[in-house]
């Protein structure tokens, strides 16, 4: 630590300034010939090297009107020395001066965990063309091109598997603790690890516009926001100081003139209370406590924009979600398969999936992902036909199959769905399931059910949340009522917003700001995105979501993980509190020094001691947050 310590120039010139002072105060204390011309240069060296770039700031910003912490250090140090105490303005500037070293670390180590992100995504990939592969810079990599990942290499782009399988370690966008299986198909990402097999990755977006670059770019500038309660200590400041300067002039002055002090003790106890009352503390507690919990989020796969948004995340106390893609995984899936007797459910799906194989239907993709899924052996058909609004049907081993809603099987132009095969229909349709008839030729083969599953884990992220004294959870969806209600039933949401349109999701969130108070939205489709604009924060899922509600967000979980939402609002909640704790100690040691310097009750370098030891505490306290873990 020290070593690293070493190569800051603040450090350096602190201790260049300490041995200066050390050399002054042992050769006035132990040489016969007391404060000699050399232990006043060696004070005024100090002086020098510690207060020259303070000295010039303060003179920066008095020549515009504003007076700030450091001009109070210049004015107490001089006036130390006026009184014939070098020693103690020269300690006074020395622990200013390594005050702001440790601040400067302390505010470093946390940018760093936020500058670790830039240094992931490896600057060269691996790119297969015409059989060959080259090494290129992935600036040079446009979307289609094929990369290959080797065993234990950094994964360049993002983009999709197309040969290979590996597990991919994902915890620099996503925070998760366990490699993710990926195989042909899988999306991954750049700044991933890649395990023990080899992949192929068809490139799918830019390098400027990888989900790691978009991490950095909104890190970044979430850096540049200031926070309210970083707002609130600027606001104070710039007033607390020039009160400062006010009152410590009348105290100089003052008890001479009606005759308690002599001009001397006046002085002194007057730079006492100058040092004392600077809130440096205060200053540096928001901010590095803010840039602690921006960086912590980001390692764990929470892009936060800005302190702001940091702060008022653990003041919600509602939060609503959107169903389709947050909640749930936002394609249908396979949920159930019901064959006529005489039928086996492979057979069905079979049939199903060589017909579906022509359409690019979600709903077709879906039966073709559990064909595959089960391995079946998926025979060929021809000659597909759309049937509009109704489904499609095509030639399988030399038979017309159809598959579809049951207004394919009017009749018109094939069989005429039988009686079980409705009744069926309907107790498929009335659990919330998305009904697809398949006939071979003349004969019903069965019904297969659809649905948008929850996502995995959903239910305990909602039960967490709750947890959390989180008690109104509210999903909001297009989708029917008995859809919405059959999805709630499974994850545990307390309320339900059925059949919205997008303008009246917003009306939603506004009714529930006016009821609940602060309210969160978590979206990822671009009818989201007014209604995370109108929440108190508006949270959209990172790697799915679209650009607009990415934009319209104040928040981004990466790789749409909804297990980092318990997390970003637990870290806001830690944050918070850290800020309280870091405003109580800078607060409670001016609070403190005020009265013992009015009643000369402390020294000039107690007065030091206490007022940048304080400064030293809350910087170092603000880093507990790199540390921070959701207890479960």
């Amino acid at each position: 630590m020290l070593l690293r310590l070493a190569r800051h120039r603040d450090l350096q010139i602190t201790v260049l300034a300490g041995l200066l002072l050390l050399a002054g105060w042992l050769i006035e204390t132990f040489a016969a010939e007391g404060r000699s011309p050399l232990v006043w240069v060696l004070y005024g060296g100090c002086y020098l090297v510690a207060g020259t770039e303070v000295l010039r700031n303060s003179i920066r910003l008095a020549l515009k009107l504003q007076f700030d912490i450091d001009l109070l250090m210049i004015i107490a140090a001089v006036g130390a020395a006026a009184v014939g105490h070098p020693e103690e303005g020269g300690l006074l500037l020395f622990l200013f001066s390594l005050g702001h070293a440790l601040e400067h670390y302390a505010l470093g180590q946390a940018r760093k965990a936020i500058e670790a992100l830039g240094k992931l995504s490896p600057p060269t990939a691996r790119r297969r063309r015409d059989g060959r592969e080259e090494i290129v810079p992935v600036e040079a990599l446009v979307p289609g091109d094929l990369v290959s990942v080797q065993p234990g290499e950094r994964l360049p782009v993002d983009g999709a598997v197309t040969e290979g399988e590996s597990e991919v370690d994902q915890s620099p966008i996503t925070g998760e603790s366990r490699p993710v299986a990926k195989s042909i198909g899988s999306e991954v990402f750049a700044g991933t690890v890649n395990g023990d097999g080899g992949l192929v990755v068809e490139v799918r977006t830019l390098a400027s516009e990888t989900l790691m670059s978009r991490m950095i770019r909104l890190v970044e500038e979430a850096q540049e926001q200031r926070s309210p309660s970083q707002r609130l200590a600027e606001r104070f400041t710039r007033v607390f100081v020039p009160i400062v300067l006010l009152f410590v002039t009348g105290m100089i002055f003052l008890p001479p003139i009606v005759g308690w002090l002599d001009w001397s003790e006046s002085f002194l106890r007057a730079m006492t209370v100058l040092v004392g009352a600077s809130p440096c503390a205060l200053a540096i507690s928001t901010p590095a406590a803010v840039l602690a919990g921006i960086g912590q989020a980001a390692r764990n796969g929470v892009l936060v924009k800005g302190g702001i948004h940091l702060e008022e995340l653990g003041t919600i106390r509602a939060i609503a979600f959107d169903k389709t893609g947050t909640l749930t995984e936002g394609e249908p899936q396979v949920v159930s398969v019901h064959p006529i007797e005489g039928t086996e459910e492979d057979s069905l799906l079979a049939v199903a999936a060589a017909v579906e194989s022509h359409s690019p239907h979600p709903l077709a993709k879906a039966v073709i992902r559990a064909a595959e899924k089960r391995s079946l052996d998926v025979p060929a058909a021809s000659d597909p036909q759309v049937r509009q609004g109704r489904g499609l049907e095509a030639t399988v081993a030399g038979e017309r199959v159809r598959v579809g809603s049951l207004k394919l099987f009017d009749g018109a132009s094939g069989p005429r769905a039988s009686t079980a095969i409705e009744q069926q229909a309907a107790a498929v349709e009335s659990s919330a399931q998305t009904v697809m008839v398949v006939a071979h030729g003349d004969r019903f083969l069965g019904v297969i059910g659809l649905a948008d599953r929850p996502r995995e884990g959903v239910r305990e992220v909602l039960d967490t949340l709750r947890r959390m004294r989180i008690e109104h959870l509210v999903m909001l969806t297009g989708d029917n009522r008995a859809v919405a209600e059959s999805i709630a039933a499974e994850i545990g949401v307390t309320e339900i917003e059925a059949s919205l349109l997008p303008e009246d999701k917003i009306k939603a969130v506004r009714a529930m700001l006016e009821r609940f108070g602060r309210t969160a939205m978590v979206g990822d489709g671009v009818n989201d995105a007014p209604a995370l604009a109108a929440a108190t924060v508006g949270i959209a899922m990172g790697s799915k979501g679209t650009d607009v509600a990415l934009e319209a967000a104040d928040l981004a979980l990466m790789s749409d993980d909804l297990t980092r939402l318990p997390f970003a609002i637990g870290l806001s909640r830690a944050t918070r509190m850290l800020i309280l704790q870091n405003v109580i100690i800078s607060m409670g040691v001016v609070c403190l020094l005020i009265p013992l310097g009015i009643l000369g009750m402390t020294t000039v370098a107690w007065a030091v001691v206490l007022h940048e030891g304080s400064t030293v505490v809350v910087a170092l306290n603000a880093l507990r947050l790199l540390r921070y873990r959701l207890r479960t």
